[in-house]
């Protein structure tokens, strides 16, 4: 149902816990404050009303000087891609190669109503090829039925959020979650996705003006009230640009419009900065997970949970859910890593959203929304091993402390 580049080869405030409740270990993301009244958390979000941007003093963005650089280097002219540049799709220009990913900030780009039109990125499977599919896969599970997360968003999700992007069909959406960085603790600016919510795979290259909201649409509200919701409703922590994404060799070379053989690998980091400037993405949000890159087989993994902001009918994306379930093995094809499955009715915009287990008392992200079937009744996840972790620690050394 959903949709990666790599490199070859990784205080206070919220805490954020997965807790396993009754026989069924039912999973369920919470935000717990370390002190303090909600009225003093919620000083420490962002004034998402305030102008998020920061500029050279004349009104116009500052482009790093590399990201121009290398946009000079492909011939594209900074200014022109600012101001309209960038919906030049042409596949002779369109960049592809995980070197040339390039993100510049466009003020005011990402406001409210264009948000609200973005379409799901899904990556679809047949019923009938997935049942046909040569891999080791366990019999498909019972569809579970997608959960609404409680709100505010903050208190109960807050590292969950929604991945904007323009592809060459227009504004699309998947979902995130902030991650934490080993290197550089407690001031995470990394955030979790699929490979193909920035990169389009082996036809394309990569998506354009990349934006993380965490705890988007907060208090989970209609859209009809959303067009005079406070521009905090609807991004409480701001809006993070991501100034660097990686994704998998595989996703890249093999993933195609259903998956494909990139299914398996359709996992990606975004480095993320705030508009307006300030404390890091963990600081801000008072929530990271750790990442659990052990891979555990879907036998031993005991039940898993799937966040996400479907987009897809009978969903609108404008509200966070979540399913529980047992993993099962799911693959493509014999020579495919297996992946996780396990049922759940979210459709295409939860791609990217995070897979949470708990592990010694903590909660992990174990995967990530990749595919499903086109009667929207499971999703599929990549197991997350070595490649992810060197993907992630690369990510972690190079940029993290940017």
């Amino acid at each position: 149902m959903r949709s990666l580049p790599m490199p070859a080869p990784r205080r206070r405030g919220r805490r954020t816990v997965v807790v396993a409740t009754g026989l069924a270990a039912a999973l369920t993301l919470t935000a717990t404050a370390c002190g303090g009244s909600e009225k003093d958390r919620a000083s420490d979000k962002p004034d998402a009303s305030t102008s998020q941007a920061a500029d050279n003093g004349a009104g116009k963005v500052a482009i790093p000087a590399d990201i121009a650089d290398r946009l000079e280097e492909h011939g594209i002219d900074v200014d022109q891609w600012k101001d309209g540049g960038w919906k030049d799709w042409d596949k002779d220009t369109w960049l592809s190669e995980a070197k040339d990913f390039v993100n510049p900030v466009i003020e005011g780009l990402w406001k409210p109503e264009r948000m609200r039109s973005a379409e799901e990125a899904e990556k679809t499977v047949s019923v009938k090829d997935a049942e046909a599919s040569q891999g080791v896969s366990d019999p498909a599970p019972a569809p579970v039925d997608a959960q609404a997360e409680q709100t505010p968003y903050h208190d109960n999700a807050a590292p969950v959020g929604k991945v904007f992007f323009d592809s060459p069909e227009g504004p699309a959406v998947c979902s995130g979650t902030v991650i934490k960085d080993v290197n550089n603790p407690g001031r995470s600016n990394l955030v979790w996705t699929a490979g193909h919510c920035v990169h389009a795979g082996s036809q394309g290259g990569w998506y354009r003006n990349l934006v993380f909201v965490p705890a988007y649409n907060d208090l989970g509200k209609s859209e009809a009230d959303l067009g005079s919701a406070d521009p905090s409703e609807i991004a409480p922590y701001g809006n993070w640009w991501a100034d660097w994404a990686s994704t998998s060799n595989g996703w890249i070379e093999g993933g195609s419009q259903s998956g494909g053989a990139g299914a398996a690998y359709d996992f990606a980091v975004l480095h993320v900065t705030p508009e307006q400037g300030g404390k890091s993405l963990e600081e801000t949000v008072g929530a990271a997970l750790e990442v659990d890159f052990s891979a555990p087989s879907a036998a031993e993994a005991g039940q898993m949970g799937a966040w996400g902001y479907p987009a897809a009918p009978p969903y609108n994306g404008l509200r966070m859910f979540k399913c529980v379930d047992a993993p099962g093995r799911f693959s493509l094809s014999s020579g495919l890593p297996t992946m996780y499955r396990i049922g759940c009715t979210m459709t295409g915009g939860s791609s990217g959203g995070g897979w949470f287990r708990v592990v010694d008392g903590e909660t992990v992200l174990v995967s990530n929304t990749s595919i499903g079937p086109s009667d929207n009744t499971w999703l599929a996840g990549p197991q997350l091993g070595e490649d992810a972790e060197a993907l992630y620690q690369n990510m972690s050394q190079t940029y993290g402390g940017e």
